[in-house]
């Protein structure tokens, strides 16, 4: 009871590779589960699914549309926060490489991560979604934005050489915004749960060395992509310093109404596997080629599936 499942699990691991799931900053929601692993002995690598087009920077192309993008590494000035990232590490004397996947279907995507676990050869591989979409399984009443979360999802169950494969999720509540029901995704949870794949829940605290430098990696690389931040992780931040309600950390989001609460600085785990078997329109997008396809076949999926009906959260 005193362990948390995810954690223990991870003893054995040695490397450990984490893994944004969406687009840019989704990777910086593994930060503090990274530093954790780090400061207990563990190599972390790091990889993301970049919203940035890797093509016009001067990263280094693996093939299968993977780069490696280091802190020198040029190119999109306006937006690259994985580049930044990287820069972020280097001013503490740590050169750290962040491997980026391009936005791509089904095929290429898991070529790509194939590749990228040759390389980097992980013995655990933690998925991290900031926000909780990534658990909507395609008929519920909102999806959030599920194209790069579900590549993700299923390019990286596709290494099953290695047996530690995990989605975490940080941040519930932030996905409202996309349209996703958060009675939902508690369902989809306590389904989880039944197959033995939720491995618990555990927040956030000011407190943790793990958090303070996940607060001074993100408001690094916030002020280097102006207008541009991440929502997620601002509202994460807030949460994990104890505000909530319509608190704003970002004056792009001055013109809505927020929610910050507790619950934004907890993470859900979950066995990949388990999750990945549970999305509905898995066969339609496996052969795909192109990020497009996916959007369009998931679009032409909702239309002739039964879409469960919204509800609140009756507490």
């Amino acid at each position: 009871m005193l362990d948390q499942p995810l954690l223990v699990e991870l003893v054995g691991a040695h490397k450990v590779l984490i893994a944004g799931a969406g687009g840019g900053f989704d990777l910086f929601s593994g930060l503090p589960l990274a530093f954790a692993l780090e400061s207990a002995g563990k190599e972390v690598a790091f990889a993301s699914q970049s919203f940035t087009y890797l093509g016009g920077t001067d990263a280094a192309h693996l093939g299968s549309g993977l780069y490696e993008v280091t802190a020198r590494s040029q190119g999109q000035r306006d937006y690259f926060p994985e580049r930044h990232l990287a820069d972020w590490f280097s001013l503490r004397g740590r050169e750290r490489s962040i491997f980026c996947f391009d936005r791509v279907g089904m095929r290429p995507a898991i070529r790509a991560w194939k590749l990228l676990a040759e390389r980097v050869a992980p013995d655990a591989v933690i998925l991290v979604d900031g926000g909780t979409d990534s658990l909507m399984r395609g008929d519920e009443a909102g999806l959030g934005t599920p194209v790069e979360d579900i590549t993700s999802i299923l390019a990286a169950d596709a290494l099953g050489e290695i047996e530690r494969r995990y989605l975490v999720c940080l941040g519930f509540g932030v996905d409202a915004f996309h349209g996703v029901c958060h009675a939902h995704f508690l369902e989809n949870v306590a389904d989880l749960a039944r197959s033995d794949a939720f491995l618990g829940a555990f927040s956030i605290t000011r407190d943790m060395p793990e958090a303070k430098l996940f607060a001074e990696a993100t408001e690094f690389v916030q002020a280097r992509t102006p207008g541009r931040e991440s929502i997620v992780c601002a509202s994460v931040l807030s949460a994990i310093d104890g505000h909530y309600g319509n608190h704003h950390r970002l004056a792009r989001t001055r013109a809505s109404t927020l929610w910050i609460n507790p619950l934004m600085s907890f993470y859900w785990a979950f066995r990949l596997e388990a999750v990945a078997q549970r999305i509905l329109y898995a066969d339609l997008i496996r052969e795909t080629e192109h990020a497009h396809e996916i959007k369009a076949l998931i679009e032409a999926y909702r239309k002739d599936c039964k879409i469960r009906e919204a509800e609140d959260i009756p507490v």
